[in-house]
């Protein structure tokens, strides 16, 4: 499927406050802009309602655009607004599925995004998409791969899981993946993947899920505490991308507790029970 850019140059934005009024504004970094929002180091009317939520979000093709958008939206009725913000809604809800190699390339122009621009990976040289073929095909062998789109089928993220060691003695831990698009960070997408790929992988029956975070990420580091994770280890001074240093930290999830020797893990789920969990998280 052709997805446009990841990233737009500009972007206009209305957040929901604590009382229910709109708040409307410009970026270049939505996911960023949210958080000092959520914060209280946005703007003077969200610093004294409360920011919630990202209601709408409308990609501009440059600043000049944001800021005319921005003007027109601010003049527009309430109801006028609402009524953008619950079609804004629906149409980015996440619908979830699971992947297939026709997917590679949209997986990838979302992941070499980061690879270019962002330190979440350490990766500094682009993937090719036979890479990424190969590489969907590998995972799926052992574990889900979720994607999540949007109602017009654009890809908002992807979430997934691979061997955490290759010794047998690792075979039920895991090692978790999740990208969103920039632009949908914050918007629900990587709580409806993580938590659909964390009941998944659980129903597979293995016992520990472990993620390597770049550090510092304080985003990364909140999403993970709040589905579970605690941070067993850090790593400084590990990794060189973009003419520093950066580290490393490793966060774990325990599905499952106790001594007894575990059943081995069922690398394939049926059709059904798949798509029961990516209905559930769906439909939240």
């Amino acid at each position: 499927m052709e997805n446009r850019e990841v990233m737009a140059p500009a972007y206009v934005y209305m957040v929901r406050c604590e009382g229910g009024q709109l708040y409307t504004g410009w970026t270049t970094d939505p996911a960023a802009r949210l958080h000092a929002h959520k914060t209280g180091q946005g703007a003077k009317a969200t610093r004294a309602f409360g920011a919630l939520s990202l209601a709408y979000l409308e990609p501009c093709p440059d600043k000049s655009t944001a800021l005319r958008r921005e003007a027109a939206l601010k003049k527009l009725p309430k109801a006028e607004k609402e009524a953008l913000c619950a079609a804004w809604s629906e149409k980015n809800r996440p619908r979830l599925s699971m992947a297939t190699r026709a997917d590679a390339a949209d997986i990838l122009q979302l992941y070499n995004w980061y690879v270019l621009h962002r330190t979440a990976t350490y990766q500094i040289t682009p993937s090719t998409l036979p890479e990424y073929e190969a590489w969907v095909e590998d995972t799926l062998a052992c574990a889900p791969l979720l994607l999540a789109r949007d109602g017009d089928g654009r890809l908002l993220g992807y979430a997934c899981a691979h061997r955490y060691h290759p010794r047998e003695a690792f075979d039920w831990d895991v090692e978790s993946t999740i990208y969103c698009a920039p632009d949908a960070c914050s918007a629900g997408v990587g709580k409806a993947l993580y938590g659909a790929l964390l009941e998944l992988l659980r129903m597979q029956g293995y016992w520990n899920v472990y993620a390597l975070l770049a550090d510092p990420n304080p985003a990364s580091e909140r999403f993970h505490e709040k589905f579970g994770f605690v941070c067993v280890g850090r790593q400084p001074h590990t990794g060189y991308k973009f003419g520093r240093w950066g580290g490393m930290s490793i966060w774990w999830l325990p599905l499952r507790k106790g001594s007894a020797a575990p059943a081995p893990v069922r690398l394939q789920l049926t059709p059904d029970e798949a798509a029961a969990v990516l209905q559930k998280y769906t439909a939240t």
